[in-house]
Formats: C-alpha cells, structure tokens, sequence
C-alpha cells in the first residue's frame, strides 16, 4: 500500500492487483481522486476501520465468487462499510456468476486485461452518479446468505433431541476411545463453510495421536490426486511452531492450523500445501492412520456426531456442503467452484448421498454435486435429504 497521506484526500482503493495491473489503473484519469494500493481484502477493511477512510469506489482483482470478490463485498455489506461503487476485475466474464455478482450489489464487472478507456468511463461514471443509481439498485438487491427462520428452528430441534437421544452412544464412544489409544476423545480443525466463514469444526477423534505429520508419507495414497502430481518435498517434523517471520515479529501466528494435541504456523504448513497441490481434495483408501474404532466411527459416521454442536450454535446445518479444510478451500475460489461456498454448510449434502457406496468419487464429480445443491437447496429438498442419509450411514463409505 501507497504512503500517501489522507488528510483532505478522497480515494479509490485497489485490492489484489499484481504490478502490471496497478500500473495500468494508475495510467487512469479518475477526476482527481488518488488510489491506494492493498494487498487484500483484510488489509483493506482493517485500514478503512481505524481510519474512517473517504473511500469514493473500491476495485479488487479477483474471480467474482472468490474471497476478495463478492464474499468481500458481503462482508463490507455486513460492516455497513460499503454504500459506494464496488468493481470487480476478472479474467471471467460471463454466465451464472457474472448475474449473481450484479445481484449481490456489485456495481460493474471488468473483464482483464484492462482498457483504459473503459476503466475512466465506467469507473468515473459511477463515482458521480451512484446515489441515484444505487437508491434504484436496492429493490433488486440480494443480501448475503442467511439461514431461513424454518431451516433454524429445525437445525436447533433436530440437533438437541439428537444428542439427548443419543448421549448413551457417545459415553460408549469415549469410553471406548480412551481405552484403545492416547489423545484427546475430541478433536477440531479450521474449516470453511458459506461465503468462506472460518470455524472450529469438531469430531470424535478416529486417528492415532499426530497422524496429520504422516501425510507426507501417505500422498501417494490419496484417491483423488492427479497422476501429473509433483514430487513431494519432505515436512520436517522439527520445524519450530511459528514461521521465521512471525519468530522476529516475536508475535503469535494468527493463522494456525490445528489437530490434536498439535499446531502449526500457516508458513510453517506450506511444504503440506506443496504436497497436495496436484488435487484440491485429500482422501485416503485404508488410511493406517485410523484405530480400529475409529473406522467402525467413520463407517458409521457416528464419528461426525459432535458436529451436532456446531448446528446448535449456527456454524453448520444438518444438511449442506461439507465445510472443508482450508488448504482445500483455499484452491476453489473460481467461479467453477466457489459456487459451493454460497449455500449452507452441513453434516450431511447432495453428495454423500448419491455416492456413498456407490464406488470411488472423482473430484470433479463431487464439486459438480456440491454446487448442484446450492443452485437447488430448500428445505423441502433438506428433508428429502435426510430421509436417504439414514440408510446412506449403514453403507460402506468410499467416497
């Protein structure tokens, strides 16, 4: 970001542009205002809270239902930060996410490389007339996804008669779990769900105790990589808990990644990342780092039961796309994929129902269930859903 003063200035604010297309904006003739470069969304949102910023437009690069692109915009929406000109930048220009960028409030969408002409018009054009315009807007507006009252109400009586019901089951499972292996009976990991909200995700624990620093060993297990894979480069298991940077900083990592008993710097994670860079999703056929109890849980799924807690609290539903770690999410951020991201998170979804059992499932054939669901998810269709789960649990999982 630029070093220029704010004092008495107005702004358009740049996020996420590589070099060449920072240049090429500041090429522009914006009638005066000056442009502040940030690197991300956050750093955009952190600066424009502590200073109270006279931001006239923001333009991001980004794919349109990427993490800096309508999701920022949702969260600008929440913060009531956002009542000017919103602009995404994109190599993608066309279809399904180009309408629900329009309808989710974004004022344009600019289709790379970038042409300086249409950049001043567009961009100028809408600086000095979006009051009128926007006041139009509004009627036609789409808010970010919010759970339906009926869909929350049943989240909530679905998830608590559950857990009474079933608390026998999970004093036998700790019971159980503490006499086959060490570790705690619980675990949780970061994970994704709508409009890539982060949160704890929990499950009953099925893996031996740092099963997570033996998947440098096992990628070559991994039912969805591609056979174009690169080499892996080997994770040393010494590595210090927070990256060099955050060391000289002598700060806390604020991005850890957590399993077990164990945590890592995200830096410090990403020779894992390299090693599953070949495919988005990682899963394993006869994983050995699972206890004998632990695949009897996951066949079963009564591994997935303490997630129960995450729909009483709202993270989750019962039914929606699986939330995913975040070095999966963190590569599905096109419009072929993010789709997925703009319908609820949950236990069960779409796919695990129509695969499970079924054989192997590809990648693809998985993301293509998984945004099924969020263009058709309602709760007519959530019920349905459910009522094939029940005999979907008794199955053997492949998937």
């Amino acid at each position: 970001m630029n070093n220029t003063s704010t004092k008495g200035a107005a702004y358009i604010a740049l996020v996420a542009f590589n070099k060449e297309n920072i240049s090429a904006i500041q090429a522009c003739n914006f009638n005066g205002y000056e442009l502040l470069v940030f690197a991300t969304g956050i750093e955009l949102f952190g600066r424009w809270e502590r200073e109270k910023l006279p931001i006239k437009a923001v333009l991001v690069e980004s794919e349109i239902l990427g993490p800096n692109g309508v999701t920022l915009l949702q969260t600008l929406q929440r913060r009531h930060f956002i009542n000017i000109p919103y602009f995404i930048v994109t190599n993608n220009f066309s279809g399904n996410p180009l309408t629900v960028a329009l309808k989710f409030g974004v004022a344009d969408v600019l289709k790379l490389p970038i042409k300086k002409e249409v950049v001043e018009t567009r961009v100028n054009f809408l600086i000095d007339n979006w009051t009128g315009l926007h006041k139009e807007d509004k009627i036609n507006k789409v808010t970010a996804f919010k759970t339906p009252l009926i869909k929350r109400v049943f989240d909530v009586f679905f998830a608590g008669c559950a857990l009474l019901t079933l608390s026998p089951v999970l004093l036998i499972v700790i019971i159980l779990l503490r006499l086959e292996s060490k570790g705690p009976v619980f675990y949780y990991s970061l994970r994704v769900g709508t409009g890539y909200k982060i949160f704890k995700f929990y499950k009953f624990r099925s893996m031996y105790v740092n099963a997570d620093k033996r998947l440098k060993d096992l990628k070559h297990l991994n039912q969805y990589a591609s056979t174009s894979a690169g080499v892996v480069e080997d994770i040393k298991n010494d590595e210090p808990l927070l990256c060099e940077e955050c060391m000289r900083a002598g700060t806390k990592c604020q991005k850890p990644f957590f399993s077990d008993d164990n945590q890592w710097c995200e830096k410090s994670f990403s020779e894992f990342k390299k090693a599953t860079a070949g495919s988005a999703f990682f899963k394993l056929k006869d994983d050995p780092r699972i206890t004998k109890v632990g695949k009897v849980l996951r066949n079963t799924s009564i591994d997935e039961l303490p997630q129960l807690w995450n729909v009483l609290i709202g993270d989750m539903s019962i039914v929606g796309n699986r939330p995913l770690p975040l070095y999966e999410a963190e590569k599905l951020t096109t419009d072929r994929y993010s789709l997925r991201f703009m319908a609820p998170a949950g236990i069960t979804g779409l796919w695990q129902v129509e695969k499970r059992g079924k054989g192997e499932m590809s990648e693809d054939e998985r993301l293509m269930l998984d945004n099924k669901y969020a263009e058709n998810h309602s709760f007519a269709n959530d019920i349905r859903l459910i009522l094939r789960t029940i005999p979907a649990l008794f199955q053997k999982e492949n998937v």
